[in-house]
């Protein structure tokens, strides 16, 4: 409690808000984040906090946020305020009630998305590294995709996976398809587009007004199929989404293919994150893709 306390001045002191008549109620959900909604006066906080050395997580995926935000095109919670108080690392966005969606606000989300992924960028990667879960996201620019998905995605969690014991059959045949990324992109070249980097069903919601919102991104600038192949992974978005997004912005047909490369990243990440449950699951996608070369 002393802990929130001081917190609550520190949070006071940074945004010049007299917090009174204060309510702080732990919200449940995440397994990183100790989350809370905070209410004062007319104030409506979401705040994250983890430790104090994790305060740049918190300061990328501020950024993250904000740059959804200005795309214009779906809707991300304002940031307040992120930063350290010396005990912990905090960041703080404006909470919003959620809905229940609808078909209407599934199509909505769907074409939105395809709208976001419209904003064409210069280079592959970002302007500073971030996180997907606890795991550091290496984003260092590239004009290439294949070689930022070799070096900077797959090579990354191979490599953290050896470091974690997950060695032999699982890491020969990774580096063999590492080395072979290019023959699925023989005939695509993706436009380097804003994404939202961890797109599982739990990171989109619907508002009280049936407005599609994202948050918790891991955000680089990317081809736009890792976001679609995400949604995909865990389950959760509907027919109309996808039947919204593909009326907007058709995929390539070999994004039927390129969605288990892209989502093999995150089952290695899972891998690193969770253990060996998912060490099957991840030799099965390589083999799958090992056999479409």
């Amino acid at each position: 409690m002393q802990n929130n306390e001081l917190l609550i001045q520190h949070l006071a002191n940074e945004t010049g808000q007299s917090l009174k008549n204060i309510t702080l109620t732990p919200v449940y959900g995440g397994d990183i984040n100790h989350c809370y909604h905070l209410k004062a006066n007319n104030i409506s906080w979401f705040i994250k906090l983890n430790d104090a050395e994790l305060e740049a997580m918190f300061v990328a995926e501020a950024a993250g946020l904000k740059e959804l935000s200005q795309t214009k095109t779906l809707k991300i919670p304002e940031v307040i305020t992120y930063g350290n108080n010396g005990q912990q690392s905090y960041l703080v966005l404006e909470y919003l009630s959620l809905g229940k969606s609808s078909s209407n606000s599934d199509k909505l989300l769907g074409r939105q998305l395809a709208q976001l992924h419209r904003q064409k960028q210069p280079f592959y990667g970002w302007h500073i590294d971030n996180t997907i879960g606890k795991t550091p996201q290496h984003n260092q620019r590239n004009d290439d995709w294949v070689t930022f998905w070799q070096q900077q995605r797959l090579a990354k969690q191979l490599q953290l996976a050896a470091q974690n014991g997950h060695r032999g059959k699982l890491q020969s045949q990774g580096e063999k398809l590492c080395a072979n990324i290019g023959k699925f992109f023989s005939n695509y070249q993706p436009q380097a587009s804003v994404v939202h980097g961890d797109l599982w069903g739990g990171n989109a919601a619907v508002d009280m007004q049936g407005n599609p919102v994202i948050f918790d991104p891991a955000c680089y600038y990317a081809d736009r199929e890792v976001d679609l192949a995400m949604t995909e992974l865990f389950g959760g978005y509907s027919h109309n989404f996808y039947a919204a997004y593909e009326e907007e912005w058709a995929l390539d047909e070999g994004y039927n293919v390129r969605k288990t490369l892209y989502n093999l990243y995150h089952i290695l990440n899972h891998l690193n994150l969770f253990g060996r449950g998912y060490a099957s699951q991840a030799s099965g996608m390589i083999s799958k893709l090992l056999a479409e070369l």
